[in-house]
């Protein structure tokens, strides 16, 4: 099955109309998590004449409703813009590098929702924890220590 097909049934499955807007973000979001707005602008073309048709507004109302429909998560992480992502309804968590703000999911370590407890709830019914660890990815942590060597 080719991505348009894919993406095309992945709205079927939650009701909505298969646009071919819809169907190009999807797409863009294929093989490419954690993507911003811009870069999904810059794989499927937005303004003016784009194969897309799509404008930079119509790429967020797409993105808005692919979210509240749960085809899509949308991840905020401090200091970045907000990221998109296909992997939905797990409870995953994420690691992100301070570095070069390289991203990966990182699988609930008790995988239902929610994977920690809580000590107090403060009356609320929890169904969702997201967790984000900040650190060093590898390729960073080479490059920092080798420039550490070559500096001392």
């Amino acid at each position: 099955m080719d991505t348009e097909q894919l993406a095309g049934d992945m709205l079927k499955g939650k009701g909505m109309r298969s646009t071919s807007q819809r169907r190009a973000v999807l797409t863009a979001l294929l093989g490419n998590p954690h993507s911003t707005a811009s870069e999904i602008e810059a794989r499927i073309g937005v303004g003016r004449g784009a194969p897309s048709g799509l404008s930079r507004q119509g790429l967020y109302n797409v993105l808005e409703d692919l979210t509240r429909v749960e085809l899509i998560r949308c991840i905020e992480p401090a200091g970045s813009p907000a990221r998109y992502e296909l992997r939905v309804g797990d409870n995953h968590h994420h690691l992100v590098c301070r570095s070069c703000g390289r991203i990966e999911d990182v699988d609930c370590s008790v995988g239902a929702a929610p994977c920690l407890d809580l000590v107090e709830s403060k009356g609320f019914v929890v169904d969702e924890a997201e967790i984000t660890w900040w650190g060093l990815c590898g390729d960073c942590r080479r490059f920092t220590e080798a420039a550490a060597r070559t500096t001392s």
